[in-house]
C-alpha cells in the first residue's frame, strides 16, 4: 500500500491548473496505484493528482462499489442540475450543497493509454465532475453560492486542521510528493 499525504486548503498546487499527461508508464502506473490507495485509506469517494502534490490531470474514483481512474479527462455535462451536499479530502469535515450537472460523460484515458469513456449521473457525475475541477485548479468552495461560499470560508478559518497552521503564523505543512512534479510542486 503507498497511502500518501493528503494536501489541505492552502496548498497552492489545489489551485493552480495540471499538466497534461503525456507519458503512460509505469510512473503513471505508480501514482494511479498511491492516488486508490490514499483515497480507500482516508476514505475517499475520489482524489486527483494534485491532492498529493503532484500536478498531473489524473484521477481516481470510488463509487457503487466501482473504483476507477482517468487521465487526461474531459467532460460533456447535461444541461439538467442536482444540487446535494459535497465533500472534500482537502477540506476535513466541511460538506456543503453543491450545485453540478446531473449526469456528465468523461472521456479520457486508463494508465496504459487506452481512451476510455465514462458515463454517470447523480454521485457518479458529481464525483467526476469534482475531481476534474481539481485538475483545472478550481476547489468545490468555489461552486458554493456567496452565502455558503461564506460560511465555508468561516467554518475553514475556525477548523482544527486550518486554525492551528494560522495560529502559528504557518500556512499548512506542505509535504514533498514522492512522484515526479516536473518542477511545478513543492
Amino acid at each position: 500500500m503507498s497511502v500518501q499525504p493528503i494536501r489541505l486548503f492552502g496548498d497552492p498546487v489545489l489551485t493552480s491548473p495540471a499538466a497534461v499527461v503525456t507519458a503512460f508508464d509505469k510512473e503513471l502506473r505508480k501514482l494511479v496505484k498511491d492516488l486508490i490507495d490514499t483515497m480507500q485509506d482516508a476514505p475517499g469517494a475520489g482524489l486527483a493528482a494534485p491532492q498529493i502534490g503532484v500536478p498531473l490531470r489524473v484521477f481516481t474514483w470510488d463509487v457503487d462499489d466501482e473504483v476507477g481512474h482517468l487521465v487526461n479527462p474531459i467532460l460533456d455535462l447535461s444541461d439538467e442540475l442536482q444540487d446535494g451536499e459535497e465533500g472534500c479530502l482537502s477540506f476535513p469535515e466541511l460538506r456543503y450543497n453543491t450545485p453540478r450537472a446531473f449526469r456528465a460523460v468523461a472521456k479520457g484515458f486508463n494508465m496504459y493509454g487506452d481512451p476510455v469513456t465514462i458515463e454517470g449521473t447523480e454521485f457518479l457525475a458529481r464525483a467526476l465532475q469534482h475531481e476534474t475541477d481539481h485538475l483545472d485548479g478550481i476547489l468545490f468552495i468555489d461552486r458554493l453560492n456567496d452565502e455558503n461560499r461564506k460560511a465555508a470560508m468561516k467554518e475553514i478559518r475556525e477548523s482544527d486542521w486550518f486554525g492551528i497552521a494560522s495560529a502559528s503564523g504557518n500556512q499548512p505543512i506542505i509535504k514533498v510528493s514522492p512522484h515526479n512534479t516536473f518542477g511545478k510542486g513543492h
